[in-house]
């Protein structure tokens, strides 16, 4: 996109994003600090994909000392084996092992393959979301497994694991859906035992919002790896337009923004959060510009990053960024429970889906 907000094109809006937390923390210091957590690896994923287009090797150097601080030559590491969450780094060892061809990085891939081996699962074959909610699939969990193992299984020659994590987003539309709104609910619990399942499907009570980020996300991302003749790729393409097609109309005419809980922007006390938004511009973007959905869906793109620049972005007096209203981490709950979160700035769920959407907007051609 050429046309500027606030005197800044795309990719700059980006770049600055990336500039504000990489002058504040060196790599490894990233919050939480010296771990392999899926924070740090949606921010980094938004640093690789700045020097993916701007070649500027500051870019490479950061991530890659952020793995390279946490993973030994061996490619020993230390990460969560409970949970789909320790996946989601994984995106960052498969480039590094690919431009550099040093093993460690593909040792450390196995592993968190090899994860998916031991995770517990559902009756059906689902992947439990953590240990610690058992029996419950999260729509969080497609992103944080899906696009890593599915990319793994190209790379390393393991078809199966395509299957696999279709299979995974099968499971999630079939039990999530719902119907009134064409959206999805933030989770499912198998067993029906947990506090705020549905008694008689199991599914979460509310649409929340950065949960349906984190599925569209990886919907258009897996759409994207899988060749043009898969047979599911036609199936998915008219998931995302569903989903979009549903989602637009729960975005706030006057900002451009998402609600918190999307479908319920009625409520007083329901507010406007930006990494969903940040989210949902990603997908609506990548849609558009991979033409999986029609070009007049860009206006809604176009409107909900100019919304978080106006009103989410705070500009410092050292040239920094504040991305602010970021709700922090959220399990599933009721409707009271998610729109008592508290918000943060610049929490890495929002600045790096901000420049991963920064950059679908920049790369669009219309």
């Amino acid at each position: 996109m050429s046309t500027a907000v606030k005197g800044k094109v795309a990719l700059e809006w980006a770049e600055k994003a990336c500039q504000s937390l990489m002058k504040k923390y060196e790599p490894v210091k990233l919050p939480p600090a010296d771990r392999w957590h899926y924070h740090q690896g949606v921010f980094l994923c938004g640093v690789h994909s700045v020097w993916q287009e701007t070649k500027n090797d500051e870019y490479f150097a950061y991530f890659k000392e952020y793995v390279d601080k946490l993973i030994d030559e061996e490619g020993n590491f230390y990460f969560e084996r409970d949970q789909l969450d320790a996946i989601q780094p994984g995106l960052l060892l498969l480039p590094l092992y690919q431009l550099t061809g040093e093993k460690r990085y593909k040792v450390a891939a196995e592993k968190l393959r090899n994860l998916l081996k031991t995770i517990n699962k559902t009756s059906e074959q689902g992947f439990w979301h953590k240990d610690k909610y058992p029996y419950q699939m999260w729509l969080d969990g497609l992103y944080m497994a899906g696009p890593f193992t599915l990319q793994y299984g190209q790379q390393f020659d393991e078809p199966e694991l395509v299957d696999l994590v279709l299979y995974q987003e099968s499971l999630m539309r079939k039990h999530t859906k719902d119907e009134k709104s064409g959206l999805y609910f933030h989770g499912w619990d198998e067993s029906k035992k947990a506090p705020w399942a549905n008694p008689e499907t199991g599914a979460a009570p509310e649409i929340w919002g950065r949960a349906l980020g984190w599925y569209g996300l990886a919907v258009v991302d897996i759409i994207s790896l899988l060749p043009e003749n898969h047979p599911k790729r036609a199936e998915l393409i008219t998931v995302i337009e569903d989903y979009v097609k549903s989602l637009v109309k729960y975005q706030d005419e006057e900002t451009g923004l998402w609600y918190q809980v999307v479908d319920k922007g009625e409520r007083e006390d329901n507010w406007l959060e930006t990494s969903c938004t940040s989210l949902y511009v990603y997908t609506i973007a990548k849609a558009v510009n991979e033409g999986y959905i029609d070009e007049s869906y860009f206006a809604a793109a176009k409107k909900g990053y100019e919304g978080i620049i106006n009103h989410k972005i705070e500009e410092q007096e050292d040239g920094s960024l504040s991305l602010t209203g970021i709700c922090i981490g959220t399990s599933i709950g009721v409707y009271d429970y998610y729109v008592e979160r508290e918000t943060s700035e610049n929490d890495l769920h929002g600045v790096g889906a901000f420049v991963l959407a920064s950059m679908q907007i920049h790369n669009h051609k219309g």
